[in-house]
């Protein structure tokens, strides 16, 4: 809890050490008893991960209405000059640095999209993969075999909610698509690239049925939305359609491009357009679900756009709270477990920003003002703001425990009033 604690905070690049809250005697103390903790191997991370689980358990019985959505991810975590860490790994694009690569899958409310808690996390290392779902290290898989296993281990922790798969265009595999299928009750929404997919009696891309539908006025307007910063409008249409060609496994470390035949595979194929108040074509969404059809398309619709909720956790983990790819810590195992102790830090916020609790708005702008930053104009409150508010609650309080109102004042008369006129 002192770790957790600790991270309620965000903070500066330069000082992206364990914060020691006021109690501890020391500020080297606490960071001695966080390097033992962070490399103890009796840590196991499954177990680590455990109060995230339960917290997930807990928030999404009053928290989502008829399904859960678990968004997964990957985010690459660059250490360029952190030659400590002798187990990172050459990371994907011409001029990354090395690091780890992590794969994340976070649980969100089907009633406003916003987050609930992460229940795995996942990081690539020189010596294999550092998972919160296994109790050791273990082999890495290629980037899309590691999605099922994620699937199947969220899908198996009893959560009260059936659970909905969201995925960028990364996971946009025929293959994978036919595996997923095989598993009872599996529900998944991928973003697909413009591919060729079977509907009616023929082939077409996805761009061509997007085309034919504008041509039959099928697109209906959902809802406004907001996109890249501007208020936008967001229209949708579905068709039902198949998979009919082989699939790849994907798996380009090993070189394994076969084709491998398979059953078709239907699917619902929603189209969403972004469109700005002018009727300007914005952004297109070839959306391919296994949703069956008592959720309407607009809804689909909705809940892929609620999956840039990945990127603020990340934001949250890197440049906007905890800076992770400052952090210290020189083995993969290390990370892992204070990302694991830091998710734990942004549940904090994550509940107290979608609470109903007639204290709930009083202390978000309570936070606010103890972090000392500027909101935009009409906004509330953001998630970094309330982190950092929240390190100055957390230390407040533990500085009243120990000395009295009386006390403060006295030291603030002596040392922070201005010197009396001679």
């Amino acid at each position: 809890m002192k770790l957790v604690e600790s991270h309620g905070a965000a903070v500066q690049a330069v000082a992206n050490g364990i914060h020691a809250v006021p109690e501890v005697s020391t500020s080297i103390a606490a960071a001695q008893a966080a390097y033992r903790f962070l490399n103890n191997p009796r840590v196991s991370l499954r177990a680590l991960a455990a109060p995230l689980i339960e917290l997930a358990r807990r928030e999404t019985a009053t928290s989502c209405d008829r399904y859960l959505l678990v968004v997964h991810d990957w985010t690459q975590l660059m250490y360029s000059e952190q030659t400590g860490k002798k187990d990172r790994i050459p990371l994907s694009g011409k001029g990354v640095p090395e690091g780890y690569e992590a794969l994340t899958s976070l649980l969100v409310s089907d009633r406003d999209g916003s987050p609930i808690a992460p229940v795995a996390i996942s990081l690539r290392a020189a010596d294999g993969v550092h998972c919160s779902r296994s109790w050791t290290v273990r082999p890495p898989l290629s980037p899309l075999d590691e999605l099922d296993p994620a699937m199947s281990y969220v899908d198996q922790l009893s959560l009260p909610r059936p659970t909905v798969h969201l995925i960028d265009a990364e996971a946009d595999s025929v293959f994978h698509y036919r595996e997923w299928s095989t598993r009872p009750g599996r529900l998944f929404v991928v973003r697909a690239d413009d591919r060729i997919v079977e509907h009616g009696d023929r082939e077409w891309r996805c761009s061509a049925i997007q085309k034919e539908l504008r041509d039959q006025g099928t697109f209906h307007f959902t809802r406004p939305v907001v996109y890249r910063g501007k208020a936008a409008e967001q229209y949708v249409a579905e068709v039902p359609v198949r998979l009919t060609r082989p699939g790849q496994r994907n798996r380009p470390r090993s070189g394994d491009r076969r084709r491998i035949p398979g059953p078709h595979l239907s699917l619902r194929l929603i189209i969403s357009e972004v469109r700005s108040l002018e009727g300007v074509l914005l952004a297109t969404w070839f959306l391919l679900s296994s949703v069956p059809l008592e959720v309407d398309a607009a809804t689909i619709a909705l809940w892929y756009y609620w999956r840039w909720t990945i990127e603020t956790f990340f934001k949250l983990l890197k440049s906007g709270g905890q800076q992770v790819e400052q952090w210290q810590q020189t083995t993969a195992g290390a990370t892992t477990r204070r990302i694991l102790v830091a998710s734990m830090a942004c549940t904090v916020v994550w509940r107290l920003a979608r609470s109903q609790h007639p204290l709930a708005s009083e202390t978000r702008r309570l936070l606010v003002r103890l972090s000392g930053r500027q909101m935009k104009h009409g906004q509330e409150f953001t998630l970094p703001s309330m982190l950092a508010g929240l390190w100055v609650l957390l230390a407040m309080m533990h500085v009243l425990e120990k000395y009295t109102v009386d006390d403060l004042r006295a030291m603030t008369a002596a040392f922070l009033s201005p010197p009396p006129d001679s």
